[in-house]
């Protein structure tokens, strides 16, 4: 597109979008902002507050779910509200099986915010990086809806006082293998990542950039963004494939990593000459 005039309204315009989808170091080079746009900056370490917020909300969600399935106790009262308004708790067919897939699935979200809260703290080393603050009540937003996106997955009024039945089904056990294979590359790439800045006896001696190797990162620039996607598509593996709902989730996760990968890539390729020509951005081979 053309370039816009300087103090046009097309700069602006411009200023605000690239802003919005770029952080940390994909969002050098991206032009001046104006001061006031500078202002709605918040560190990237806050990221860190994203897990929190995950772990304390969705544990909540996890147990008010194994007490309602296990012990027969009822949703509070705010929950059944918020069912009904959803139109869920019409649903009158025995979904028992579904129900413990949920409870998986709500317990491998909270394991996966757990782990991700623990990388955040004593794994990874933040720079002197920067997020918008809608980006970040955004994320906030994020990790409190999508807990209730697997509650609502379960209508409350199909369990009659009866406790979960729990049926193991071929579905849950190649979900939680992805889960689990693709969590542990997700932490070996992160962990790759933070040795950049690190010396040989743990301490962090440098913040800059560098290009990192082994692991996914031998195929793709950024192996976490996709390890993300693949967990997410465990979980609706784990919810029985057919949950249009979590789908429309891990779409959500693809656009939003994807457009992250390519930013990441295409700042390794302009600021390392060097920088493998075979590498793909997300997905290898694509």
């Amino acid at each position: 597109a053309p370039a816009p005039r300087p103090g046009g309204a097309g700069l602006v315009i411009s200023g605000l979008f690239q802003d919005l989808i770029r952080y940390g170091k994909t969002k050098r080079g991206s032009g001046q902002l104006p001061g006031w746009l500078r202002l709605l900056q918040v560190p990237k370490r806050w990221f860190t507050h994203f897990y929190v917020v995950s772990v304390l909300w969705n544990g909540f969600l996890l147990i008010c779910l194994f007490r309602a399935e296990f012990l027969g106790e009822s949703f509070p009262s705010w929950i059944q509200d918020m069912h009904h308004a959803l139109g869920r708790d019409s649903q009158s067919k025995d979904m028992g099986n579904e129900h413990f897939s949920a409870l998986l699935v709500l317990l491998l979200l909270w394991l996966h915010s757990c782990r991700r809260l623990a990388e955040c703290l004593w794994t990874s080393v933040f720079s002197s990086g920067v997020i918008h603050i809608v980006q970040y009540c955004f994320g906030l937003g994020y990790y409190i809806a999508v807990g209730l996106t697997v509650l609502c997955q379960v209508p409350t009024n199909v369990r009659n006082g009866k406790k979960l039945s729990v049926q193991i089904c071929w579905y849950h056990i190649i979900g939680v293998m992805m889960y689990i294979w693709a969590s542990l590359h997700q932490h070996r790439c992160l962990a790759i990542l933070a040795d950049l800045r690190k010396s040989r006896s743990g301490k962090v001696v440098s913040l800059s950039h560098s290009v990192p190797f082994g692991d996914w990162f031998e195929s793709i620039s950024c192996p976490h963004y996709f390890a993300e996607l693949l967990i997410y598509v465990s979980m609706a593996i784990t919810l029985g494939i057919h949950n249009v709902t979590w789908w429309c989730v891990v779409m959500y996760v693809l656009f939003n990593q994807a457009l992250a990968a390519v930013l990441c890539h295409e700042f390794y390729q302009k600021n390392f000459s060097s920088y493998p020509k075979h590498r793909k951005a997300f997905i290898p081979l694509v």
